[in-house]
């Protein structure tokens, strides 16, 4: 190599040796993600990372790195908010401010992953069209990291609402009847898209901001249930009136998963 080797390592005094610069720079990245932003520590390393980290320590143009860290970053499921802090945290080892045109890049690359990113059967529940357990546990970690990095505690904002139309002996082409009637219920109640999930077995759970008339909010949603088991002739296989409460958000994600399989039982 015909490089200068000052650009090309740090001195390692504590580990005794002369470690690759980019070697450093990662780790130490990855530490200060891992610290202050990043949510899931397993999942964080991707050989776009060594391309954008090689870049900066070569004084190389980052976008093309930039961008193909922010596709991965969608095609993992990382949000667009964690993805930039997460590379905001690279530039903070350097103790340089971010610089817009590479940001950019990450963003674009985000955008583009995310659109070219297919909805898979894990994320849909395919009887109720809401969303399944395991992708409310994903919207559940967003919930609790966006409130650390606030400041603020997601068992004080959120909270699950709980809604049980479960009843026994029911036939599989019922049960498949009650979960799209519930779909329909609870989106024309909630909206398209809110974080709610099928547990199966007629339990249904809905993430949401606390404070909102939960006394309206329930009653909304029993007669929006009534309402549509009426038009789909499916009322004789929900439970009337519905059970419907709401329970407050653990003080961890960890809990909150658990809370989840014990409902699911």
């Amino acid at each position: 190599m015909d490089r200068p080797v000052a650009r090309l390592i740090y001195m390692d005094h504590l580990q005794g040796y002369a470690a690759p610069a980019h070697d450093t720079v990662r780790e130490r990245w990855r530490r200060t993600s891992a610290d202050s932003v990043w949510l899931r520590p397993g999942d964080w390393y991707h050989p776009a990372v060594d391309a954008l980290v090689e870049a900066m320590c070569e004084e190389r143009d980052g976008a093309p790195a930039a961008e193909r860290l922010g596709r991965a970053r969608a095609e993992a499921g990382v949000g667009i908010g964690e993805t930039l802090d997460d590379v905001a945290c690279l530039y903070g080892v350097h103790d340089r401010e971010p610089e817009v045109r590479l940001l950019r890049a990450v963003a674009v690359g985000w955008s583009e992953g995310y659109e070219a990113t297919p909805v898979t059967p894990e994320v849909l529940d395919p009887e109720s069209g809401l969303a399944t357990a395991q992708y409310l546990v994903h919207r559940l970690r967003e919930t609790y990291g966006v409130a650390r990095r606030a400041g603020s505690d997601a068992t004080r904002t959120h909270g699950l609402l709980v809604v049980d139309v479960a009843l026994d002996d029911l036939t599989g082409w019922q049960r498949f009847a009650r979960s799209a009637a519930m779909g329909r219920a609870l989106t024309q109640t909630f909206g398209d898209g809110h974080p709610m999930a099928s547990l199966g077995s007629g339990i249904f759970v809905v993430l949401g901001e606390r404070g909102a008339d939960e006394g309206e909010l329930r009653t909304v949603l029993r007669h929006n249930i009534e309402r549509t088991g009426l038009t789909l002739g499916v009322t004789a296989i929900l439970r009337r009136p519905p059970r419907v409460w709401l329970e407050p958000l653990p003080q961890t994600h960890a809990a909150a998963v658990e809370l989840l399989n014990v409902l699911q039982r």
